[in-house]
């Protein structure tokens, strides 16, 4: 069984190297692809990866293009997987040394997109909560309802993944990878959760983990379609926090893209979402003001 992992990178010369070594410290190297998509990078990184080629430890398969963002990055690469399954690895993360025997040895249900594994910090530290039960969960209720939190990794199916693509709004350069999760979330019954770490994750100060504040300025169109669109989920037995943190969120990114305040409302699903948003559009909006 082939895996293909699928890494989009800019800049990240100086971290590259750490995802490589992981992925030669597996016992299945010949059993996984690892595909590069640089996103103009004007570091050695080119450089770099084809030293790696030349090593013939992996395989390996690099790919440029002009600086476009880590979402059009990934858009142009997904439809290259060859493997039966897919994920995707930040330059700045790296693998665990047995990530490929965690994941071949599951045993997927039916309608389901793929699988959801836990990470942990260099330092072994977990990242986040673990799963609560190992049943098939959509990724909105997993977080929204089931409330696990922390970042995890989702292994696709190839097939099922190369389905979809990140949409991005407007010219805007990135989108939460959630709003591609939550659609496919409305195809399929889920994920089977997974408690093994397959991912090490480090987040870099000048990654898209960061300044948040800044990533929401920047997008806030494609942000905005991301909160709208989970009035598409269904929101019951969701926990009130939950509920009003979608709200506040709505109602900031339809002041962030200029909607009126009667279009808010209109764009609001659900009854008791209404009223709520009803009550809080006004002050949501003079709150930001703030945020600017």
């Amino acid at each position: 069984m082939k895996i293909s992992i699928l890494t989009a990178t800019y800049n990240r010369a100086h971290t590259l190297p750490r995802l490589y070594e992981s992925l030669k410290k597996s016992n299945h190297k010949k059993d996984f692809e690892w595909i590069i998509m640089d996103d103009g990078s004007s570091d050695n990184t080119e450089e770099l990866i084809k030293s790696y080629q030349k090593e013939n430890q992996i395989e390996i398969h690099y790919f440029k293009q002009k600086n476009q963002g880590k979402m059009k990055a990934l858009n142009e690469i997904i439809p290259k997987a060859k493997g039966e399954y897919l994920l995707e690895c930040d330059s700045d993360d790296y693998m665990a040394s047995d990530f490929y025997e965690k994941i071949v040895k599951q045993k997927l249900p039916k309608n389901v997109y793929g699988m959801f594994f836990l990470n942990e910090t260099p330092k072994g530290e977990l990242i986040g909560t673990t799963f609560p039960d190992t049943n098939v969960h959509t990724l909105f209720d997993l977080y929204h309802k089931l409330e696990i939190a922390g970042d995890k990794t989702i292994v696709f199916k190839t097939k099922e993944r190369q389905k979809y693509h990140h949409r991005l709004e407007k010219k805007e350069k990135f989108v939460t990878e959630g709003r591609l999760y939550h659609e496919m979330d409305l195809s399929y019954d889920g994920l089977l959760p997974v408690n093994e770490v397959v991912m090490i994750r480090e987040y870099q100060e000048e990654g898209y983990s960061a300044g948040i504040k800044k990533l929401f300025l920047n997008n806030p169109y494609g942000y905005y379609e991301y909160f709208r669109e989970m009035f598409l989920h269904n929101f019951k037995g969701m926990p009130f926090q939950k509920r009003l943190y979608i709200l506040k969120h709505f109602i900031l990114f339809s002041y962030l893209t200029n909607k009126k305040k009667r279009e808010v409302v209109q764009n609001t699903k659900g009854f008791f979402n209404k009223i709520l948003v009803i009550l809080l559009v006004i002050p949501g909006y003079i709150k930001s003001r703030e945020f600017k």
